[in-house]
């Protein structure tokens, strides 16, 4: 992951839950390429998969990822290339899952009012800005530390976990 994610935005409203994003009817599913297809199928864009690009970007209002703990919300979403999610606020769980999973999940209430379908970004971790470069505004978030870095940059908890064993083992 770089430090820089640049990609076009799609916005979304309040509490868009876990089943908005993944409906629950498709949790039997294994394969990624069948689990990529329902991204954000219970959303009011139920056609972003088809016209998502690797590296896009979800701007929402508050409480992102609210509803069941499944992580099948955050796959799908990893899962089609997503660069970076900005809401005003996240679903504890849903939160946890996105670092988990290596999906940048920032907190920025002045996002939603930045932004509409289809304009270009670009978030800074490491500054903390988000600037919309298609009506030049911008806002600022609190940066993404180290740790938090280090797990983005290897794609999740697991694989950095794993790397440092490996190291160890050396």
């Amino acid at each position: 992951m770089d430090k820089l994610v640049r990609g076009h935005v799609f916005v979304f409203g309040k509490n868009i839950d876990t089943d908005q994003i993944y409906p629950g009817i498709y949790v039997e599913a294994t394969e990624m390429d069948e689990i990529k297809r329902h991204a954000m199928a219970g959303s009011a864009i139920p056609d972003l998969v088809d016209r998502f690009q690797p590296g896009d970007i979800i701007v929402a209002d508050t409480n992102f990822g609210c509803g069941s703990s499944r992580e099948h919300a955050v796959m799908t979403l990893k899962g089609i290339g997503i660069g970076a999610i900005l809401a005003g606020s996240y679903g504890r769980i849903f939160y946890r899952n996105a670092i988990n999973l290596g999906v940048p999940a920032l907190e920025c209430k002045e996002a939603v009012s930045l932004f509409k379908t289809g304009d270009e970004c670009e978030i800074d971790l490491e500054r903390g800005t988000v600037k919309n470069l298609t009506a030049g505004t911008s806002a600022r978030f609190e940066p993404v530390g180290d740790y938090m870095m280090n797990i983005l940059q290897h794609g999740g908890i697991k694989p950095m976990i794993k790397e440092a064993l490996k190291k160890a083992q050396l």
